[in-house]
């Protein structure tokens, strides 16, 4: 008895490919250290400006399309140009550490970069000509340019893990029920995409924070006495 598998084409292969590996690099389980981070949110829960469902999303609404998060997937599309064409994105790189706002908002950025890069090695050898350290989007980006990860979905999934990350934060700040979260990722999936749609064309000169609380916040979190997360 002849058993025919169905050969899968390469196109169909390298799509697949990049989905499993978008799913692995920014999954909770990948060894960055999310998880310890709330960006400022855990400030904003204390002080009263985050307190239900609704002032959560549109806090993170703000931050997407006015604050952090969107100058982040700038510095993501410009990244993965700049990796794409064989750079080495050190002008990203320096211009995203000095963008950060804070001393726990440099400290995200940074220490969640420089741990990606070290666990990617399972996937390739160290990649030659990156600084020694580098902000989070900016690592994740060159490393889907190096590996032939289109933009696009790429950063839809780095503003998912994003988003995905501090939602989890702020259900058990606030406290809000797990459904709320799951509720709340429905909501902002169109947010996700059309951010990551403008942000793909976008260039560095799309730069720019209107999210003026919330970089408030982050100073504010590096001062308050009793804190879960390190910022």
């Amino acid at each position: 008895m002849t058993i025919n598998t169905p050969i899968t084409p390469m196109a169909d292969l390298a799509a697949n490919t990049a989905l499993v590996r978008l799913m692995t690099w920014l999954s909770p389980t990948f060894p960055v250290g999310a998880f310890s981070y709330s960006h400022g949110i855990e400030r904003a829960v204390h002080g009263g400006l985050i307190h239900d469902k609704p002032s959560l999303q549109d806090w993170l609404v703000d931050l997407m399309n006015h604050g952090s998060v969107w100058n982040d997937a700038v510095l993501f599309a410009a990244s993965w140009a700049d990796a794409d064409m064989g750079g080495n994105c050190l002008e990203e790189t320096e211009l995203g550490e000095a963008m950060a706002g804070s001393k726990e908002r440099h400290m995200e950025a940074m220490l969640q970069g420089n741990a990606f890069l070290q666990a990617i090695g399972h996937w390739s050898t160290a990649e030659s000509g990156v600084a020694k350290e580098m902000p989070y989007p900016v690592a994740v980006a060159m490393v889907a340019a190096r590996h032939k990860v289109a933009c696009e979905p790429a950063l839809a999934a780095y503003l998912h893990a994003v988003v995905s990350n501090l939602i989890q934060g702020a259900v058990r700040l606030v406290p809000l029920g797990q459904s709320h979260g799951v509720s709340l990722m429905a909501a902002v999936e169109t947010q996700i995409l059309a951010v990551a749609e403008r942000a793909a064309r976008s260039s560095l000169d799309d730069l720019g924070s209107a999210a003026i609380m919330s970089d408030i916040m982050a100073m504010q979190h590096e001062t308050q006495y009793s804190r879960v997360f390190r910022s």
